[in-house]
């Protein structure tokens, strides 16, 4: 649950940034929107090897 609690922030604290990239141009905020979702692709997996190791204890 503290993964699914650190993607909702990340999410919220890069709303700025995706603003600022797809609506100004601004290439930095890009390069901070890039990051970003590296780290979300990493908290995803995280979640996900928790969720299938949580499923296989119940068996």
């Amino acid at each position: 649950m503290e993964n699914f609690s650190k993607v909702k922030e990340l999410v919220a604290a890069s709303e700025a940034d995706f603003t600022a990239f797809y609506e100004k141009g601004n290439k930095a905020a890009g390069t901070r929107v890039r990051n970003a979702m590296q780290q979300l692709k990493t908290l995803a997996q995280d979640i996900r090897t928790e969720v299938t190791e949580k499923k296989n204890e119940a068996k």
